[in-house]
Protein backbone atom coordinates (compact mmCIF):
# COMPACT_ATOMS: atom_id res chain seq x y z
CA UNK A 1 0.00 0.00 0.00
CA UNK A 2 1.26 3.44 -0.65
CA UNK A 3 1.51 5.85 1.79
CA UNK A 4 -0.67 9.20 1.69
CA UNK A 5 1.36 12.46 2.91
CA UNK A 6 -0.78 14.58 4.71
CA UNK A 7 -0.30 17.99 4.40
CA UNK A 8 -0.49 20.48 7.44
CA UNK A 9 1.97 23.73 7.15
CA UNK A 10 2.64 24.82 10.61
CA UNK A 11 1.31 28.41 9.09
CA UNK A 12 -2.50 27.15 9.03
CA UNK A 13 -4.74 25.85 12.02
CA UNK A 14 -4.20 22.14 12.45
CA UNK A 15 -7.24 19.71 14.25
CA UNK A 16 -6.65 16.08 15.03
CA UNK A 17 -9.83 15.44 13.00
CA UNK A 18 -8.71 16.12 9.54
CA UNK A 19 -5.66 17.06 7.25
CA UNK A 20 -5.31 20.47 5.27
CA UNK A 21 -4.37 18.70 2.33
CA UNK A 22 -3.29 15.04 1.42
CA UNK A 23 -0.67 13.87 -0.96
CA UNK A 24 -1.27 10.71 -3.21
CA UNK A 25 1.68 8.71 -4.88
CA UNK A 26 0.88 7.31 -8.17
CA UNK A 27 -1.52 4.25 -8.15
CA UNK A 28 -4.90 3.54 -8.90
CA UNK A 29 -7.45 5.78 -7.73
CA UNK A 30 -11.02 4.78 -6.12
CA UNK A 31 -13.84 7.93 -6.44
CA UNK A 32 -16.40 6.56 -3.85
CA UNK A 33 -20.10 7.83 -4.93
CA UNK A 34 -21.91 9.76 -2.66
CA UNK A 35 -23.19 7.19 0.25
CA UNK A 36 -26.39 8.03 2.19
CA UNK A 37 -27.57 6.77 5.27
CA UNK A 38 -29.18 3.84 3.64
CA UNK A 39 -28.90 -0.18 4.86
CA UNK A 40 -28.57 -3.08 3.04
CA UNK A 41 -31.92 -2.92 1.91
CA UNK A 42 -31.83 0.45 0.63
CA UNK A 43 -33.74 2.22 3.22
CA UNK A 44 -32.61 5.08 5.11
CA UNK A 45 -32.09 4.74 8.61
CA UNK A 46 -34.01 6.25 11.26
CA UNK A 47 -32.46 8.33 14.35
CA UNK A 48 -32.07 11.59 12.03
CA UNK A 49 -28.54 13.19 10.84
CA UNK A 50 -25.77 11.07 13.56
CA UNK A 51 -27.56 8.06 12.38
CA UNK A 52 -27.50 8.36 8.98
CA UNK A 53 -24.13 9.98 9.53
CA UNK A 54 -22.85 6.79 10.84
CA UNK A 55 -24.51 4.81 8.58
CA UNK A 56 -23.13 6.69 5.35
CA UNK A 57 -19.64 5.84 6.95
CA UNK A 58 -19.95 2.67 7.28
CA UNK A 59 -21.15 2.56 3.58
CA UNK A 60 -18.08 4.23 2.55
CA UNK A 61 -15.97 1.51 4.65
CA UNK A 62 -17.74 -1.20 2.92
CA UNK A 63 -16.88 -0.25 -0.22
CA UNK A 64 -13.45 0.53 0.90
CA UNK A 65 -12.98 -3.26 1.97
CA UNK A 66 -14.50 -4.54 -1.14
CA UNK A 67 -11.20 -2.49 -3.03
CA UNK A 68 -9.25 -4.26 -0.10
CA UNK A 69 -8.29 -0.86 1.24
CA UNK A 70 -9.11 1.19 4.43
CA UNK A 71 -9.71 4.81 6.02
CA UNK A 72 -5.99 5.61 6.16
CA UNK A 73 -6.33 5.19 1.80
CA UNK A 74 -8.55 8.14 2.01
CA UNK A 75 -7.08 11.02 0.36
CA UNK A 76 -10.55 13.86 0.11
CA UNK A 77 -13.82 13.30 1.64
CA UNK A 78 -16.61 15.70 0.69
CA UNK A 79 -19.57 15.32 3.37
CA UNK A 80 -23.27 17.13 2.36
CA UNK A 81 -25.56 18.14 5.12
CA UNK A 82 -28.84 19.31 4.61
CA UNK A 83 -29.66 22.65 5.78
CA UNK A 84 -30.41 23.26 9.09
CA UNK A 85 -28.79 19.59 10.44
CA UNK A 86 -26.37 19.66 13.18
CA UNK A 87 -22.63 19.47 12.09
CA UNK A 88 -21.43 18.47 15.39
CA UNK A 89 -23.91 15.74 16.13
CA UNK A 90 -22.56 14.04 12.11
CA UNK A 91 -19.11 14.33 13.10
CA UNK A 92 -19.70 12.77 16.58
CA UNK A 93 -21.89 9.81 15.05
CA UNK A 94 -19.16 9.36 12.20
CA UNK A 95 -16.13 9.84 13.69
CA UNK A 96 -17.16 7.10 15.97
CA UNK A 97 -17.39 4.36 12.90
CA UNK A 98 -14.54 6.22 10.83
CA UNK A 99 -11.78 6.60 14.15
CA UNK A 100 -9.15 9.11 13.99
CA UNK A 101 -8.26 8.56 10.04
CA UNK A 102 -7.43 12.19 9.89
CA UNK A 103 -8.44 13.44 5.54
CA UNK A 104 -8.30 16.42 3.31
CA UNK A 105 -12.35 16.95 3.99
CA UNK A 106 -15.10 19.46 2.50
CA UNK A 107 -18.48 19.73 4.31
CA UNK A 108 -21.18 21.73 1.92
CA UNK A 109 -24.19 22.57 3.44
CA UNK A 110 -27.11 21.90 0.62
CA UNK A 111 -30.68 22.71 0.49
CA UNK A 112 -31.71 18.96 -0.50
CA UNK A 113 -29.85 15.95 -1.57
CA UNK A 114 -31.15 13.22 -4.54
CA UNK A 115 -33.28 11.71 -1.62
CA UNK A 116 -35.81 13.40 0.68
CA UNK A 117 -35.36 11.93 3.47
CA UNK A 118 -31.63 11.61 3.18
CA UNK A 119 -30.02 14.35 5.50
CA UNK A 120 -26.34 13.48 5.00
CA UNK A 121 -24.34 11.99 1.66
CA UNK A 122 -20.73 11.26 2.16
CA UNK A 123 -18.26 10.86 -1.08
CA UNK A 124 -14.67 10.03 -1.51
CA UNK A 125 -11.62 9.41 -3.28
CA UNK A 126 -8.79 6.60 -2.04
CA UNK A 127 -5.66 5.40 -3.32
CA UNK A 128 -5.60 2.07 -3.77
CA UNK A 129 -3.20 -1.25 -5.11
Amino acid sequence: MSTITHINPSELHTNPAYSQATLAPAGQTLYIGGQNGTDSTGAIVEGGVAAQSAQAMRNVLTILAAANAGPESVVKMTVYLAEGEDLQAAFAASIQVWGQQPTAITVVRVAGLGRPEALVEIDAIALVG
